[in-house]
């Protein structure tokens, strides 16, 4: 299992990826991005991670929002097969769901804040994975969540590593929604989840998207070739 601290992947990358990622890892020395990438892609017809958005795989896409938030990057709970797009953490326990691979995540590092992405989540601007991370850091959260009109959202995810045990509890009591077992997790250890909502962050200028899309489209899910029609159609 590859230590999340190190970023393994930029051995093989060009000598001006491997400066970025040095530069990544020295901004954020407490804190890893992982791209959860470990379905089964049923409803896509095809893998997911690598169908084509906007010119790159999706899983691509993912990995360079949060390498563009400073951040080493790595995929968990996938297949050793996309470990050209950055390194993996494979899963110990595949077929469980996201929450097993966020758990093997965060076995696999030592640092005390660890980011989640989805790769099914093309559209988020990296401002607000950097956000996320500066609330966690500033707040001593357990779980830093968003909210878009009124409603958490389980990704982005930003979890202190103490949180772990408690994840692993409830994926091996058969819980494996995610949001829930955020909740559980942040309950046993004292604190509520935090949520922030985005509409305030970007009304504040604190967050904003690079192609100027609004909150609301930040968050679709493309688990459909429909999907992924509607997703490059916000772009364009």
């Amino acid at each position: 299992m590859p230590d999340a601290t190190q970023d393994p992947g930029a051995q093989g990358l060009d000598s001006e990826s491997r400066e970025a990622s040095k530069l990544n890892r020295a901004a954020n020395p407490d804190a890893v991005g992982f791209v959860l990438a470990g379905g089964n892609s049923s409803r896509m017809g095809a893998d997911k991670a690598l169908v084509q958005f906007a010119g790159h795989p999706l899983v691509g896409r993912a990995v360079s929002i949060l390498r563009q938030a400073g951040l080493a990057t790595f995929i968990a709970g996938a297949r050793s097969a996309l470990a050209s797009f950055a390194p993996v953490v494979e899963d110990s326990q595949p077929g469980l769901g996201p929450l097993s691979g966020i758990c093997a995540g965060l076995s696999s590092t030592p640092a005390s804040l660890s980011v989640f992405v989805p790769v099914d989540l093309p559209l988020l601007p990296s401002s607000l994975i950097v956000l996320l991370l500066h609330h966690a850091r500033i707040t001593g959260a357990s779980v830093t969540l968003c909210s878009v009109n009124g409603f958490a959202q389980s990704f982005p995810v930003v979890l202190r590593r103490e949180t772990l045990p408690l994840l692993e509890r409830e994926l091996e009591a058969g819980r494996g929604g995610c949001y829930s077992a955020f909740q559980s997790a942040a309950c046993r250890l004292g604190q509520p989840v935090s949520v922030l909502p985005v509409e305030l962050l970007v009304q504040s200028g604190h967050v904003a998207h690079p192609d100027g899309l609004p909150a609301t489209r930040w968050f679709l899910n493309v688990n459909t070739a429909h999907d992924l029609r509607r997703a490059e159609s916000s772009l364009r």
